[in-house]
């Protein structure tokens, strides 16, 4: 019996992508677990073996995970890059994802793409713009403070 996908039966993710992937079923599955899932994409894989992995519970980004999910879901992220490094013999693993609003998010539910990378790749899958936004003030103060406020 496939698990819902998500915790509040009252909830309609109808509309989610990934909740209607996990309710069907219908995916190359590489893990199926209680919390969390990891399925190769349909289309434009970065790399053979590109694995999406997201929470089975519906979020749409990092900010509004609760612990549980987000730490299910990094524990199956990790557990991937290892067996990509082992199954693949992928040297080097990326690991990317966009959360909220004007980040790329491009499915709003949390997921995190593990890209398995090998010398003779030529590619790159690190940002190559820089953001042009300015902020007033000491960063790594302000970061600290609001790290230490939501204690």
């Amino acid at each position: 019996m496939r698990l819902p996908p998500t915790n509040d039966p009252a909830a309609d993710h109808s509309s989610c992508v990934f909740c209607g992937i996990f309710a069907s079923g219908d995916a190359r599955w590489v893990a199926e677990e209680a919390d969390a899932l990891a399925f190769l994409p349909h289309a434009d894989p970065l790399a053979p073996g590109h694995t999406l992995v997201g929470p089975r519970t519906h979020c749409t980004g990092i900010l509004d995970a609760d612990r549980e999910a987000l730490m299910a879901t990094m524990d199956l992220v990790q557990r991937v890059d290892r067996a990509m490094t082992s199954a693949l013999a992928a040297p080097g693993i990326v690991v990317l994802n966009a959360s909220g609003p004007h980040s790329g998010q491009s499915v709003p539910h949390l997921h995190f793409h593990v890209v398995p990378c090998w010398p003779d790749d030529d590619a790159t899958y690190w940002p190559s713009d820089r953001s042009a936004h300015v902020i007033d003030g000491p960063i790594h103060r302000m970061l600290a403070d609001a790290l230490e406020a939501s204690r």
